[in-house]
């Protein structure tokens, strides 16, 4: 059997961004797992019933120990010799394309789920060019999860259009319909869900999925929020997801305004987030930058209409006036606007409402998703 490796930064990204995915390849392949956190990553390797291989990856620009790890990775993958090594997040697609590159591995496949570089300015920014830049130089095909992702990597000029493929409809993984379905609970339990959280049973809901941190739009949420609340008591919104303090918190008055504010309730991360999506009547992702993000995938197989922002992946998801709104990117006054036609046109709700399911098992169900993967990976080998 043809081994298959498939490096994150972190086990979190495995478990969320890939969930399932290397358990279906390890019918085809001998997949092993490369992540960090050593108990996180065995505990998924066990679950997913794949292999691991335990990497100190860092989220942080830290040049000398990812050399170090690049280091690590090339002498595991000289040993293992693996067909393809497959490789997602920044961190992990530099090192792990540079290690396999030297190690001689000959299929060297970079996802790009995004592109953090983009909120980045001055130095910093530079630094991150040339880091992609070399991540996609040292891979022998490079995959966006959305169009408008590969029209910016090409706009960089990161990389030559031939290298560069957007798989099926975008995303990394697709979603799950049977999974993410409203069908898993009664309205008593949803009752129940809000009476927990304090939430009360005739408020409108707008929910939240993810980090809780500057560029996921949530200083601008939270701000157009606080307003519409002041003018719509009967309104909620739910912060479901960590903060991350040291790497991009929110601001001050943002902080202030969610510890203060008794409708702006915050649950912190969650290792299932249908419940919460379930007894929620909207999405909100004001997201700067994604690739194909899966919350807004998740939202809409839960029946959610969204109000995103105008950036790829979300603009590919949702189509404005079909199933939600999409806003200008840092728009509070947009952002504010769509939140309150929302809770006030009852009618144009309910269609919208009506459409996001629809959408979703049309064009992004998982399963298509990973067939046409592995399809692509059988195409590229028999190129070898």
């Amino acid at each position: 059997m043809k081994k298959l490796v498939r490096i994150t930064t972190i086990p979190l990204s495995l478990e969320k961004l890939l969930e399932d995915q290397l358990g279906y390849m390890s019918e085809y392949y001998d997949v092993t797992a490369v992540s960090s956190d050593k108990e996180r990553l065995e505990q998924y390797g066990a679950k997913e019933g794949v292999k691991t291989f335990f990497l100190p990856l860092t989220r942080k620009i830290t040049p000398l120990q990812d050399l170090k790890t690049a280091w690590k990775l090339y002498q595991f993958l000289k040993k293992e010799q693996p067909e393809i090594v497959h490789s997602h997040t920044p961190k992990a697609g530099v090192v792990g394309m540079l290690a396999a590159m030297f190690a001689g591995v000959p299929l060297r496949l970079h996802t790009v789920a995004g592109l953090p570089l983009l909120e980045a300015t001055g130095f910093k920014r530079a630094v991150l060019n040339v880091v992609e830049k070399l991540t996609y130089s040292c891979a022998t095909h490079v995959y966006p999860n959305s169009k408008g992702l590969k029209e910016i990597i090409l706009a960089e000029g990161f990389a030559s259009e031939e290298k560069l493929r957007v798989l099926g409809n975008g995303s990394s993984n697709g979603i799950d319909t049977r999974y993410f379905s409203r069908d898993h609970f009664t309205e008593t339990e949803l009752q129940d869900k809000r009476d927990e959280l304090g939430i009360p049973q005739n408020h409108f809901v707008f929910v939240f999925v993810g980090r809780i941190v500057a560029d996921k739009g949530i200083n601008e949420m939270v701000a157009a929020f606080a307003k519409l609340n002041h003018m719509h008591p009967k309104s909620t919104l739910l912060l479901v997801g960590p903060f991350e303090d040291d790497l991009d918190p929110v601001d001050d008055i943002t902080r202030e305004l969610i510890d203060s504010n008794h409708e702006i309730i915050t649950t912190g991360y969650q290792t299932d987030v249908r419940g919460y999506f379930a007894l929620s009547d909207a999405l909100v992702f004001p997201s700067y930058r994604e690739g194909f993000p899966n919350v807004v995938l998740q939202a809409g197989a839960m029946e959610l209409p969204a109000i995103v922002s105008d950036i790829n992946g979300c603009n590919e998801i949702i189509e404005s006036n079909v199933n939600g709104f999409i806003v200008p990117v840092k728009d509070t006054i947009a952002l504010h606007k769509s939140m309150e036609q929302l809770m006030s046109d009852k009618d144009e709700f309910l269609q919208l409402k009506k459409q996001a399911r629809t959408r979703i098992t049309a064009q992004y169900e998982r399963t298509t998703f990973w067939k046409i993967l592995h399809k692509e990976y059988q195409s590229l080998e028999q190129k070898l």
